[in-house]
């Protein structure tokens, strides 16, 4: 897969940047000006969702007005930006509750679905072929496996010869929606870990060293031996990164690929309330990836009728309409028609 490329213009300069990593810092440094006429939109938030929203940018200014531009914050930030109206809309992958949406006047709803993965760096090892379980990923976080030749990690990799070496995590230093859905995963897996440390954007971690945004991660693992990290497949993929292979709750060894994750988005389910949230973790079909998310959009209600509420809802339409090609060259998996049909006219109702 080749990730999208995006483009800036600073003064007479063009700043091209190719790669998720790559969206994310350009996304940071804004629009410095604009085309006679041109509506920019600003939003911020999630990082999982940064390539596509960087791609759908791209893909909207060729066709029309609108121009986007869009910080990798985190989810965290991106929920308090909105909330406090300094962005047209905001991006988490951890979704509000519905009460949460009432309190701020906000309309929730998905963009995209993907994957979270783990990486790792280990020398001398084949890591692509690397076994581990939901459980294992417990233990490795929580600091109860130290070492990677540690039995249990041998015993799920019989076929291996596992360093003597210390085991690294790397997690989110920032609040994070990719760190919710990871930790809840691994409290939906593991019952200790559920009672011991929860789920949340943002954790007490009982092991690891922290790093900022899916990009921060993916550089804290190349440069660290013997480190594992969780990233939104895009940045990943993007990057060359070996991935592990994961079991899920059928006992079936699971690749990260799109075809293990539209076999999870086949079982999603969709809440039926303001939240219109998905739920695709652990997914019940036979060879699903097992840490699947959607991501989410928020969009304050008292600006629909701005002309940044009106590109904000006409990014989002023409984005539902033609944006899977994008969606699925960086990794991730398009809403079912009838979810993206049900979200278009949500979006123009208001």
């Amino acid at each position: 897969m080749r990730p999208c490329v995006a483009d800036r213009h600073r003064g007479n300069r063009v700043l091209r940047a190719s790669g998720p990593v790559g969206l994310g810092l350009l996304g940071m440094l804004g629009t410095a000006s604009l085309p006679a006429g041109a509506t920019e939109i600003t939003g911020a938030g999630s990082s999982f969702g940064a390539p596509i929203y960087g791609a759908w940018g791209e893909g909207i200014s060729h066709v029309t007005d609108i121009r986007l531009n869009y910080q990798t914050i985190g989810s965290g930030a991106g929920q308090n930006q909105v909330k406090a109206r300094t962005v047209d809309f905001g991006a988490s992958d951890a979704p509000m509750n519905a009460a949460q949406l009432a309190q701020n006047g906000l309309l929730q709803f998905p963009t995209v679905l993907g994957a979270i993965v783990l990486v790792v760096n280990l020398p001398g090892v084949e890591t692509s072929h690397m076994h581990l379980t939901g459980d294992l990923l417990a233990r490795l976080y929580a600091g109860d496996i130290t070492q990677w030749n540690d039995p249990r990690i041998v015993a799920e990799n019989p076929d291996m010869t596992l360093p003597a070496m210390p085991v690294a995590p790397v997690r989110r230093a920032d609040g994070s929606g990719t760190t919710f859905v990871f930790t809840s995963y691994l409290s939906r897996v593991s019952p200790r870990w559920a009672a011991e440390e929860g789920r949340g954007t943002s954790i007490e971690w009982p092991a690891g060293e922290g790093a900022r945004g899916n990009d921060g991660v993916a550089a804290a693992v190349r440069n660290t031996e013997g480190s594992i990290g969780y990233l939104e497949y895009a940045y990943a993929a993007g990057n060359h990164m070996p991935m592990v292979e994961l079991r899920n709750r059928h006992g079936d060894l699971v690749t990260a690929d799109p075809e293990s994750f539209r076999l999870a988005v086949t079982t999603a389910r969709w809440a039926q309330d303001a939240t219109h949230s998905a739920d695709v973790l652990d997914g019940e079909g036979a060879g699903a990836w097992p840490i699947m998310a959607a991501t989410y959009v928020l969009v304050p209600m008292d600006r629909a009728m701005t002309a940044q509420g009106r590109a904000v809802r006409a990014f989002f339409d023409w984005s539902m309409q033609h944006g899977g090609d994008a969606a699925l060259a960086l990794g991730y998996v398009p809403l079912p028609d009838s979810i993206s049909a049900s979200i278009r006219e949500l979006v123009n109702a208001r």
